[in-house]
């Protein structure tokens, strides 16, 4: 058995499992913020109501999608040791900067942020929450920075048959990093949008009595997939002028994927060095959906009218959209990370070079395990969330102070007696 395949199939269901979670982390955060800082400037109950309500959803989603993350950094090691050898040096190095940020930068604050509810100030609150979005996006803009090199390696030089770093600037600007951080922000505040006017849909069809909190979360999640899908579109497209050039077999004119193949046969030997015929089906469909959620745009008066959000249909359409971004998203990854193969740093090393010099047995035993255990996450995280979203927006755990408490919730433990 071939562990080859089985290794890319368990690289590739993993991080598409975390993705959709970081998605939603980056959306929600952003969302959060804007939330708290209306509520802080307006001083109106309902915006409190909101980030309570939508701060529950948010955590649920975080918890388990940094458990996700953990599971996806043990087959790395399992499963790529050729990779982290040859390139460890150079790939390490913002992965350590995502580690601090997201697992200890991020997770203090947040922590404070969830404990400090009536017992901060309103401006420390508040600051807590911008913490939390900051950390998050620089530890995607890390992520998006490891990635991007082994789209196309820069800022390094080969000693001893191993990959060291020279021009740490030389990742920041590299050309497959510039445009994707901005399409991959795009597409986390778009899904964050569209999670929030999904549920909200959901609840103002089930006719949940607090109108006035769906209506402006409704409002609000429509109006982020607009702005957002501006962006999206424009830094999606904008990356077939960036990657073009430095990765030619994926998004080159025929002439330069010729050149390129030619090339790579003189360098590693004759091989298949052209990407799967997946990566341009991928494209082709995530395109198709990018386009299919500008209704939006054109939808979107028409929900600014209660009469409208009192019928069905419109709120239906906006359930029927919700997986949308999360299928585009994944299919976004299998176009970048498809399109580079067969190389696991382009025109560097090859995934045959990088896989881990196990049995095909162990890694399909390793590859069942991983896959059962993230899909049980995933489900799990669903779950939760549609839990929380059916008991409606009334007096969620999260910022309830101690005189929201009922006289039974108030009363000590009681303490054996010795």
């Amino acid at each position: 058995m071939d562990p080859l395949p089985l290794a890319r199939l368990q690289f590739a269901t993993t991080t598409s499992i975390h993705f959709l979670f970081v998605l939603v982390t980056l959306g929600l955060v952003t969302l959060l913020v804007y939330l708290q800082t209306a509520a802080f400037v307006t001083r109106k109950p309902v915006y409190e109501r909101m980030v309570r309500f939508w701060g529950s959803i948010y955590l649920i989603n975080y918890v388990v999608g940094i458990a996700t993350g953990i599971v996806m950094e043990f087959q790395f090691g399992l499963n790529w040791s050729g990779l982290s050898r040859y390139i460890g040096n150079v790939f390490g190095a913002p992965i350590a900067m995502e580690t601090l940020l997201a697992f200890f930068l991020e997770s203090t604050l947040l922590g404070m942020w969830i404990f400090g509810w009536h017992r901060l100030r309103r401006g420390v609150h508040l600051a807590l929450i911008y913490g939390v979005a900051i950390t998050a996006y620089a530890s995607a803009f890390f992520i998006m920075v490891a990635n991007a090199w082994l789209q196309h390696p820069v800022g390094y030089e080969v000693r001893d048959g191993v990959a060291h770093l020279t021009d740490f600037t030389a990742l920041l600007t590299n050309p497959t990093f510039t445009m994707a951080i901005g399409h991959v922000l795009s597409a986390a505040l778009l899904t964050g949008g569209m999670v929030l006017a999904g549920i909200s849909a959901v609840l103002l069809l089930r006719r949940s009595p607090d109108y006035e909190l769906l209506r402006k979360s409704l409002w609000i999640g429509l109006v982020t997939v607009t702005c957002a899908g501006v962006p999206l579109l424009g830094f999606g497209f904008a990356q077939f002028g960036t990657v073009g050039p430095v990765q030619p077999t994926k998004f080159g004119d025929d002439a330069a994927k010729a050149q390129a193949v030619a090339d790579f046969t003189a360098r590693f030997g004759p091989g298949d060095y052209l990407p799967p015929a997946y990566a341009n089906v991928s494209l082709g469909f995530m395109i198709l959906i990018g386009f299919i959620l500008a209704w939006a745009v054109l939808m979107l008066p028409l929900f600014y009218r209660d009469w409208i959000i009192r019928l069905k249909f419109p709120l239906v359409l906006v359930v029927l959209a919700l997986p949308l971004p999360f299928l585009a998203a994944i299919l976004g990854w299998l176009t970048r990370e498809g399109g580079r193969q067969p190389w696991a740093a382009y025109g560097l090393l090859k995934v045959d070079d990088a896989v881990s010099p196990i049995s095909g047995g162990v890694l399909l035993a390793s590859f069942l395990g991983f896959t059962a255990l993230l899909l049980t996450l995933a489900v799990t995280n669903w779950v939760l969330i549609a839990k929380r979203a059916a008991q409606g927006t009334a007096d969620p755990a999260l910022g309830r102070s101690l005189s929201d408490l009922s006289p039974e919730e108030h009363r000590p433990e009681p303490v054996l007696a010795r």
